[in-house]
């Protein structure tokens, strides 16, 4: 599980799992290579503290036997050469350098960087396996229901609430949190100025509770108020609803969602919101994807089939996914002949509706698709994929985070390991966005030709509602949609042209499982 942290300096997410240092090395140490590894099949489950008994979310027994330290290394050095999309750029680290497992993981990855000069692999992360089920089932996770945007990271620091959750801590009456509002102080500390790490660590804390049941002081300023006012909020298990806000704008013929997490429960949901909106017999869709960091690729293909429709997709490539240069025809985790992923045109039953149940569409032509900094991963497929088919995609918001990566999770002896397994490209087999992205006004240097989408770059706008047809970036779309114009480009194209750290866009702070493109088996 990660801590989400505002530091001394700047926004940083920190992993909370594991421990103890290390530096990669060219062999011995207790290691004996690459090369020499036998296969990571043989080493698997083999563990320091074996689990016993069966696992409680899928009922099947756990494989743990008696290992040590080394046979975990060694299973995670023997996987990484197999399966890691760039596993000849990675030296072999030798194992007895690294106190623990997952300080032997974080040094099994490339240290390549992009054309933009960014780490080509920043996706590399673990998760206590019972809190990656738990997350990845049911969208479950200790908090308050609000997710927080840092807009400055250094003292004088900003942070406002970008979302809330329905039904949660943060939406009822002793809160009444609501997009805009300012944290000004948390249990104390003051947030905007406090320059100690004691203080760092109070409001991380707060923020960031770790279990349901902790009660936290904040002083918050409403958006548009003078006045600060006190709450005290006791953290939950949170259930996400990863699509909100279905409506229609401009007189009932442009259809508007919010959709924030590819989690099993948006396959019900989203359903939900295409048939209303089909219902309604809208024209064009304005699909806010700014806080979707991704999750399960299916869900992306079943929505992206939604808009399209049968007569875009049917026959094309959802996403064909590539692997390392040792398994070119086969995927080296399922075994199955690798072959293009088709759009999703029934549920995969991933929740509560049943698998092979029809999906609705709405057979649209274009879309216009909301997006920021965090839209990164299965979203981005989602624009990939519907452009590879010949829809339209009108791009309004800032540059995609830039992941056309993906894994398989793996757990090893409690731990699930997320490291780089595949690329995915589109039917015209594109595929090359690692910098995200980006509208054609915005900031596009070294985007490759087809990154640069049609549309407008426009910062985050904290001061409306979320769908409000006067927030910015929707605001921006109507407008293109009514005369192809766009407004003066803000948010991050702006900051990056005047070269000024702050931004409205923000940093948003979630979790990694929310950050992905994940396969299931």
């Amino acid at each position: 599980m990660i801590r989400l942290a505002i530091t001394l300096a700047a926004a940083v997410l920190l992993a909370s799992c594991g421990g103890g240092g290390g530096s990669s090395g060219g062999g011995g140490g207790g290691g004996i290579g690459f090369a020499s590894l036998p296969a990571a099949s043989t080493l698997a489950a083999r563990c320091i503290a074996p689990r016993m008994g069966t696992d409680p979310i899928t009922g099947v027994a756990y494989p743990d036997t008696l290992g040590t330290l080394l046979d975990e290394q060694n299973w995670l050095a023997a996987w990484t050469y197999d399966t890691y999309l760039w596993y000849s750029e990675v030296p072999y680290p030798a194992p007895a350098n690294y106190s623990n497992a997952i300080s032997y993981f974080n040094a099994l990855k490339t240290s390549s960087l992009t054309a933009s000069g960014a780490a080509k692999d920043k996706f590399h992360f673990t998760y206590e396996t019972p809190v990656w089920e738990q997350l990845s089932t049911s969208g479950v996770q200790a908090g308050y229901g609000a997710t927080w945007a840092l807009l400055r990271s250094t003292v004088p620091r900003h942070a406002v609430v970008a979302y809330t959750e329905p039904g949660t801590p943060a939406t009822s009456s002793g809160a009444a949190l609501a997009r805009g509002a300012s944290i000004l102080r948390v249990d104390g500390v003051d947030l905007v100025n406090d320059a100690t790490q004691a203080g760092v660590n109070v409001l991380n804390a707060g923020l960031f509770p770790t279990n349901a049941g902790e009660s936290h002081t904040f002083v918050v300023q409403d958006q548009g108020s003078a006045n600060t006012r006190t709450i005290t909020m006791v953290s939950a298990n949170i259930t996400s609803a990863p699509v909100q806000n279905v409506g229609t704008l401009a007189g009932g013929t442009v259809g508007y969602m919010l959709f924030n997490d590819h989690i099993a429960t948006a396959e019900p949901a989203l359903i939900s919101a295409v048939t209303q909106l089909k219902n309604a017999n809208v024209s064009d869709l304005v699909l806010d994807l700014r806080y979707n960091g991704g999750g399960y690729l299916v869900v992306a293909s079943e929505l992206a089939y939604m808009i399209a429709g049968p007569a875009r997709t049917s026959s094309k490539t959802f996403e064909l996914l590539t692997f390392n240069a040792k398994h070119p025809s086969v995927d080296p985790v399922t075994g199955n002949t690798i072959r293009p992923t088709p759009f999703q045109s029934t549920a995969a039953g991933l929740s509560t509706t049943p698998a092979g149940t029809a999906l609705p569409f709405l057979n649209l032509s274009r879309v216009f698709v909301l997006t920021g900094s965090e839209t990164c991963s299965a979203s981005e497929s989602i624009i990939n994929s519907l452009r590879g088919a010949g829809v339209e995609v009108i791009q309004i918001g800032s540059t995609t985070c830039g992941k056309p990566y993906g894994f398989y999770p793996t757990d090893n002896c409690g731990t699930t390991y997320f490291s780089i397994q595949f690329k995915g490209v589109n039917a015209a087999g594109f595929g090359d966005y690692t910098d995200g992205f980006a509208p054609q006004n915005g900031a596009t240097t070294g985007l490759a030709a087809n990154a640069v989408l049609p549309g407008c770059s426009i910062g985050d706008d904290f001061t409306h509602a979320l769908g409000n047809a006067s927030e910015a970036r929707v605001a921006a779309a109507l407008q293109y949609r009514a005369n192809g114009s766009c407004p003066t480009p803000s948010g991050l194209a702006a900051a990056a042209k005047a070269k000024t750290p702050f931004t409205t866009d923000g940093e948003l702070f979630k979790n990694p499982f929310l950050t992905n493109r994940i396969l299931t088996r």
